[in-house]
Parts: structure tokens; C-alpha cells; sequence
């Protein structure tokens, strides 16, 4: 089973959250809440049919999913941090794009298979900067549940996710020091090519 031993590949930098009980809705009246409901439902679903999709049908069908819930152009700024702002036009929209790929691909790496799983909703808040997190946890059958906790940001008239906190643990966080770390030292290509061989491996395994 996909999730044992805690183990989950969690994509998304930790930010300080507020304590203002809301709900928060765009305009036309979708909430992040709902936007959560409706990813983590799509994802259950796949998981479902996930042996029978293989990795390819699976990073397919997840391909939309990711794009409509997650902020991936603002994802991948901060995963980059100031480092970004040295590279051009055109290199920013390749970093994008190639992280784009990534998170579909991880999900569809780490999501797999079903056996069982279920999202719960807990709470949700208002943070201090205007952004919402939706707090869920997973449960596991014979297994301990896992805490999840969306931090969602507006974009134009509707939420999106910027990031995701699993147990407490923020894969982001340490993928900034990382590529940031690549970027200074090695340069734009080098981190262009080490995104790229991550995904391939996701497509093996």
C-alpha cells in the first residue's frame, strides 16, 4: 500500500498561519474549502482506478486536476526564492513549466493505488496575510492517519493551492534550499536537468 511507513512526497513551503475562523468564497461562491473537496475527491478517484491506469494514466487524468487546484506558477517562484529573479522571461516560464510536470508526476507516483483511504475534513482559517488553510487529514485503514494542511492563496476571482503541509513536514521547504542551492552553484541548466531526471525516475518506479 502506497502509504506505508508515513511515507508521502509532499510538495509546498510552510507559511505562518492566523487564527480568524472563516470561509472563504470567490465570487462565485466556491470556497476554498470546496476547491480542496474537489481535488482531494478527483485524487481518491484515481487512486481507485490507479493499477489499471499505470503511471502515464494516471499522471494524465491528474493533469487537470493539479492545474485547476494549485498556484504552480507561484509554487514555482518560491521554490527558487530571489534566486528566480536573476533569470529571464523565458527561463522563468521553463521552470514552470518543467515544475508543473513535477507535481503532476509526484502525485501520480505517490498516489498509486487504493486501499481504502478517505479525506476528512477538520477546519478551516483565515491566515494574517489573507489566505485560508483548510485543515483535513487522511485516514488509512491499519494505518495512522495523516494530517494535511492546505494553505490556499486568490488568484484572480478563485483559490488556489500554494502549498501543503503533511504530518507537519513541508517537502518544499526543503527543495528551496536545494534548487536555490543548484541555481547559485551550478546554474539554470543544471537545475532544468536535475527537476527533469526526478520525473523520470517517478515514471519507472
Amino acid at each position: 500500500m502506497f502509504f506505508k511507513n508515513m511515507k508521502l512526497l509532499v510538495v509546498f513551503m510552510f507559511f505562518v498561519l492566523g487564527t480568524v475562523n472563516a470561509v472563504a468564497q470567490d465570487e462565485a461562491g466556491v470556497s476554498a474549502k470546496q476547491v480542496v473537496d474537489k481535488f482531494q475527491t478527483d485524487l481518491i478517484s484515481i487512486m481507485k482506478d490507479g493499477k489499471k491506469l499505470g503511471y502515464s494514466g494516471r499522471y494524465e487524468k491528474l493533469a487537470e486536476p493539479v492545474t485547476n487546484s494549485h498556484d504552480l506558477t507561484k509554487i514555482a517562484r518560491i521554490v527558487v526564492g530571489k534566486e528566480g529573479e536573476k533569470l529571464s522571461e523565458e527561463q522563468q516560464q521553463k521552470l514552470v513549466d518543467v515544475f508543473s510536470r513535477l507535481s503532476i508526476a509526484s502525485y501520480a507516483h505517490n498516489f498509486k493505488d487504493y486501499s481504502g483511504e478517505s479525506f476528512v475534513f477538520d477546519s478551516e482559517e483565515e491566515t494574517t496575510r489573507g489566505g485560508v488553510v483548510v485543515h483535513s487529514h487522511l485516514v488509512i485503514p491499519d494505518d495512522k492517519p495523516v494530517k494535511f494542511d492546505y494553505m490556499l492563496k486568490e488568484k484572480g476571482n478563485s483559490w488556489r493551492i500554494i502549498n501543503i503541509i503533511a504530518n507537519g513536514v513541508s517537502d518544499l521547504a526543503l527543495k528551496r534550499s536545494e534548487y536555490t542551492s543548484i541555481l547559485e552553484r551550478e546554474g539554470f541548466d543544471a537545475l532544468i536537468n536535475k527537476i527533469n531526471e526526478k520525473i523520470e525516475s517517478y515514471s519507472k518506479q
